[in-house]
């Protein structure tokens, strides 16, 4: 599989901590579902930490399914974004997941607070609302760089497909 690497402009040349995290690429009837956060308008691919003694693909499993309230089978890992900034290594997993059904959202306070929810996009849309952000927050310039870099190494200029299929990025 694929691993590219994002270097930060407040990179601090190396790193003393690390994160993992696990980001599931969900498409049901040719759209994407995101995470959106309506108070702020940020926008994310459904994912997150790596709890302790956790297994990867479960990770992604559940985070999707307390973001979004959607219960995935998770394909192998398609990609691996690991981004450098600060002196953090965050390394971020993706797998293509199928919807097998829907289950409660479990958010954080944070992510209840920021009125989390999911939504369905077209490729098209993702990628422009991946490309919106003008600020200055140096993680949130990542974030949204990271999601439209994997959205476009994994549909390399494609429209998803109704069902996701199992398109992992052979390294080059």
């Amino acid at each position: 599989m694929k691993v590219i690497r994002i270097i930060g402009d407040n990179y601090a040349g190396k790193w003393t901590r690390s994160r993992t995290a696990c980001r599931g690429i969900v498409v049901r009837d040719g759209k994407l579902l995101l995470s959106h956060e309506t108070g702020s308008g940020l926008w994310m691919i459904p994912g997150g930490g790596l709890e302790p003694g956790e297994e990867e693909s479960a990770c992604c499993v559940r985070e999707v399914a307390e973001e979004t309230g959607y219960r995935i089978q998770p394909s192998p890992c398609a990609l691996v974004i690991e981004e450098y900034v600060f002196d953090l290594r965050h390394t971020n997993r993706y797998y293509f997941g199928t919807v097998l059904g829907q289950c409660p959202r479990n958010l954080t306070e944070r992510e209840a607070k920021a009125g989390m929810e999911p939504r369905w996009l077209t490729l098209a849309e993702a990628k422009a609302a991946f490309t919106s952000y003008t600020g200055d927050h140096e993680m949130l310039k990542m974030l949204y760089r990271r999601e439209y870099t994997a959205l476009c190494e994994l549909f390399a200029g494609e429209q998803p497909p109704s069902l996701p299929e199992q398109k992992g990025c052979s390294s080059k």
